[in-house]
């Protein structure tokens, strides 16, 4: 992706809440406009005053968590940095003392990857790697269906030996991936080795924008019930695309009733986050922000539900920031019942800003509430169904991830038990007439 798109896409959304800003104004306050201008021809110190006039204009707490912020820019400015990295090491610490970890300074390699992890899209070729425990080989985990690599054949399991002739061996997963990331319509070649064939091959792949798949589905079944299975990795800006579909077909698939399994799901962007809320109800409040002026902004549901069949939400304490604005909205509301254990309790929102030299930073600018006004903040929501995985539950799975979202699988195993107990406490109507037709 390019930069000019990229930064577009992040200036409609930011994470957990609120618009981001696309490009930060560099203000100047304060006495001292000459020598400021003065320090500011030096370009590291542009950059952390560019960064450090951002937090002063919305950061959440007025007071910067008791930190005397204007003297913390001059000590910023009067030092002198031989290189980027020792601005940036500098204004990271400065950032730390406002006690916040969610407002933080990324370097320009850092930013693109989360540019990227929002966008939910890459430029590539479409292929999940790891590096093989046993044989240390870069290892294609999957290829991304209907992508450059799934077209040409490449396969699970396969090892990726060279990539543009260079070898990968000792290849860490993110060094192989920046090598074969790049320009829309350029090529890459790798060289393949298949499992169990001594021989290799090379392929040439042409380079598309990727969407990353971030919802999984299933249909499940139990007993006499069809389970609508829909797993949520993360709140990207692909997300609520590939949740209506998945919601769509699988009501087509005629399921009695839905488990939203949001394990794991560390957030995302508030704005998918509500899109995704609204596909599950009609009506009620589904968040609440607060900002440091006092502003507070509800937002609800607009009529546009997919379905009311009924669903049991899964979540555990990696569960965190937009899964808890989703989870908060339909426990509230009472549209769902959410099962698992304790979520993470992140209820603070960040924008995202892009800096001058590429480099990006986040900045808490907003306190968000449940719809029934629960401050969830370090203390997460409660399942109305408590299980917790016991030790040995988490090795088990850990060793054999098919084990997920399988009887086998507590949590999992519970939900559907659940969702069992909604099922037949219905009217004895045709439940799978539930679906919603706009």
């Amino acid at each position: 992706m390019n930069r000019s798109s990229k930064h577009q896409s992040l200036s409609k959304v930011a994470l957990c809440g609120g618009a981001v800003a696309a490009t930060a104004v560099l203000y100047l306050f304060g006495p001292g406009l000459g020598r400021v201008r003065a320090a500011l021809q030096d370009s590291p110190k542009a950059i952390l005053d560019e960064a450090w006039q951002i937090v002063h204009r919305e950061y959440v707490d007025g007071s910067f968590n008791r930190v005397n912020w204007p003297a913390e820019r001059q000590k910023l400015l009067d030092k002198t940095y031989t290189s980027k990295q020792e601005a940036y090491a500098a204004l990271r610490k400065t950032l730390e003392k406002l006690n916040d970890p969610y407002t933080r300074f990324m370097d320009p390699k850092q930013f693109e990857a989360l540019s990227n992890q929002t966008a939910g899209e890459v430029s590539g070729v479409g292929i999940r790697l790891e590096v093989n425990e046993q044989t240390k080989a870069l290892t294609v985990v999957e290829p991304i269906d209907n992508s450059p690599a799934s077209r040409a054949g490449i396969q699970s399991g396969d090892h990726i030996l060279a990539i543009n002739g260079k070898p990968t061996k000792g290849m860490s997963v993110e060094d192989a991936s920046s090598l074969i990331r790049g320009e829309v319509g350029t090529k890459v070649s790798l060289e393949i080795r298949r499992a169990a064939d001594p021989s290799s091959f090379t392929v040439s792949l042409m380079r598309a924008r990727i969407e990353l798949p971030t919802v999984r589905y299933a249909v499940k079944q139990d007993n006499k019930n069809r389970i609508g299975y829909i797993r949520l990795n993360e709140f990207s800006a692909h997300a609520a695309d590939q949740m209506r579909r998945a919601i769509e077909d699988l009501s087509k698939q005629n399921v009695d009733g839905f488990v939203l399994d949001l394990r794991g799901n560390p957030g995302g962007l508030l704005q998918s986050s509500i899109e995704i809320s609204r596909m599950w109800m009609d009506q009620g409040a589904i968040v609440r922000t607060v900002d440091r002026k006092g502003r507070d902004e509800e937002v609800t549901a607009n009529q546009s539900a997919l379905t009311k069949l009924p669903m049991v939400v899964l979540v555990d304490g990696n569960s965190a920031s937009s899964s808890e604005i989703l989870t908060g909205a339909l426990k509230d509301n009472g549209r769902a019942t959410v099962v698992g254990s304790q979520t993470f309790g992140k209820a603070l929102v960040q924008s995202v800003h892009n800096l001058a030299d590429g480099s990006g930073l986040a900045v808490t600018i907003a306190h968000y509430y449940t719809p029934k006004g629960t401050d969830i903040s370090q203390k997460g929501i409660a399942p109305d169904v408590k299980v917790d995985l016991t030790e040995a539950d988490q090795k088990k799975l850990a060793a054999n991830p098919k084990l997920f979202a399988t009887p086998q699988d507590p949590q999992y195993a519970k939900a559907v038990a659940e969702l069992e107990k909604i099922i037949l406490a219905q009217p004895n109507t045709p439940s799978r007439t539930s679906m919603v037709n706009h």
